[in-house]
């Protein structure tokens, strides 16, 4: 029986790892940033992306893939 705690769900994505979650670029994703798709939250001067904002962003594409 292992006495180590189960790793926390992470809440905030710094954006090199919203990246990598997507598997986009670091750039691409301050540009879609910058554009206003991928939304993030601010804690001082750090902007975080909260998961379901990845998510959000993600639906976005999907919806624009079926557009299309």
């Amino acid at each position: 029986m292992s006495t180590a705690a189960e790793p926390a769900e992470q809440l905030l994505y710094r954006p090199e790892e919203a990246a990598k979650a997507l598997r986009i670029g670091r750039s691409t994703v301050y540009e879609e940033i910058r554009l206003g798709r991928l939304q993030t939250v601010r804690i001082g001067r750090r902007r975080l992306v909260p998961p379901e904002y990845i998510q959000r962003y993600v639906e976005l594409l999907k919806n624009e893939a079926q557009a299309a």
